[in-house]
């Protein structure tokens, strides 16, 4: 965190590439666009860039002039998860008294781990005292950049598979125009490879995808990544004995298999019609659509694909759904903080998921799922944590 001083030395070297001045409070896209400049640290300093509100470019100080601080405080802290900067960015926001009734709100952004960022779908940069789109040669920077540090399991090449094994096609017409912005994308001069590149499905080193973009995209994932596949099963009962009245594979790509789960869900939930009054009757799903389909996609976006083979399973009994996936809690994520606390196993999975448009906000699918089950009549979902296996157990409403 800046010192009163420290704030005053930034705002007076009017040459720093780390540093972006403003006075305005409501100028969003700005604060984005700074966000990601600072976060893509096109020079390569290791170090936080500092967006000052309440800094005129010149250097002066007159403060942030806004009537609700802490509200302001707020919502730009939201500017982090709102799913507009991708991925997410790791930043602070905090306010600093620099003089009597004189305050400054910094935001401090650390150069991210996975760049390039992209704030509404283009890549800003910082060239000396001022912010940027980056070019074809930035942006292949910023990717190998991201390859050398790369740890991620679905940010490393996939042995054997080739840019053919990939379904180019839905990806030039479905995800390239979801997640780059179309005047960009209207004027690109970059190669397939580095367009894939930069979004974290190729891997140049290797000279072919990252097991994110077969996951994500490919024509037979199951060739690459066994386990790679949704299973479910509905028991007439309330155990395994039970007979099945239904048993399916959800396999193909994570697009295509996103595509299904939805209509598959749908089709098994039962509706039952509730009286409200002697002349008035409402129908009830046994489980709300938007809970279940928040988290499946959360097992399908958080689960390990180096534990085993096991898919992701929908077990569906009849007073209760249990969906499992492989991978225990991930990263700083306890299980006090989970489902307020955001960690990635699979940071381009995803990004895919978000770019398709099945993520809306960062770090939110549990708090909808829970808000959904109880406004159904549901009790909330009941989470097991184990070392290498995550189920999250459903119940029928009473």
């Amino acid at each position: 965190m800046l010192a009163a001083d420290e704030i005053r030395a930034l705002a007076a070297d009017i040459e720093s590439d780390r540093v972006e001045r403003t006075v305005s409070t409501t100028d969003t896209d700005k604060f984005r666009e700074a966000i990601c400049a600072f976060a893509n640290d096109m020079p390569g300093h290791g170090k936080p860039g500092y967006l000052l509100i309440g800094v005129e470019d010149g250097g002066a100080i007159p403060g942030v002039q806004t009537s609700n601080l802490d509200q302001f405080l707020r919502k730009l802290s939201d500017r982090r998860d709102d799913g507009k900067i991708e991925p997410i960015p790791s930043m602070e926001v905090y306010k600093v008294d620099v003089a009597p009734g004189v305050v400054v709100v910094v935001v401090e952004v650390h150069p991210a781990d996975a760049p390039p960022v992209r704030a509404s779908g283009r890549i800003h940069i910082r060239v000396g005292p001022r912010k940027a789109t980056a070019g074809r040669e930035e942006e292949r920077r910023l990717t190998e950049r991201r390859i050398s540090r790369s740890s991620e399991w679905d940010g490393r090449p996939c042995p054997g598979a080739t840019v053919a094994d990939l379904a180019i096609d839905e990806i030039r017409s479905v995800y390239f125009p979801s997640v780059v912005a179309p005047d960009i994308l209207a004027h690109n001069q970059r190669t397939l490879e580095e367009q894939l590149a930069s979004l974290r499905l190729f891997d140049p080193g290797a000279a072919g995808p990252t097991n994110g973009g077969v996951v994500a995209f490919g024509l037979d994932p199951l060739g690459f990544v066994p386990g790679a596949y949704v299973q479910f099963v509905r028991f007439e009962g309330t155990t395994m004995s039970d007979a099945a009245s239904d048993s399916r594979r959800v396999t193909g790509s994570l697009a295509t298999q996103l595509r299904e789960i939805e209509p598959l869900l749908r089709a098994n939930i039962r509706v039952s019609r509730v009286a409200e009054t002697e002349l008035r009757f409402s129908d009830r799903p046994d489980y709300p659509l938007a809970a279940l389909r928040e988290l499946v996609f959360n097992a399908l976006m958080h689960r390990s694909y180096e534990v085993g083979n096991a898919p992701v399973r929908i077990l569906w009994f009849s007073d209760r759904i249990e969906i499992q996936n492989s991978g225990g809690l991930y990263g700083h994520v306890t299980p006090e903080t989970f489902g307020t606390v955001p960690a990635y196993r699979n940071p381009v999975i995803a990004g895919v998921m978000h770019g398709l448009g099945y993520v809306d906000k960062w770090g939110t699918g549990v708090a909808r799922a829970r808000a959904a089950l109880k406004a159904n009549g549901n009790p909330l979902p009941a989470f097991d944590f184990q070392p290498s296996v995550f189920q999250v157990t459903v119940r029928v409403g009473s």
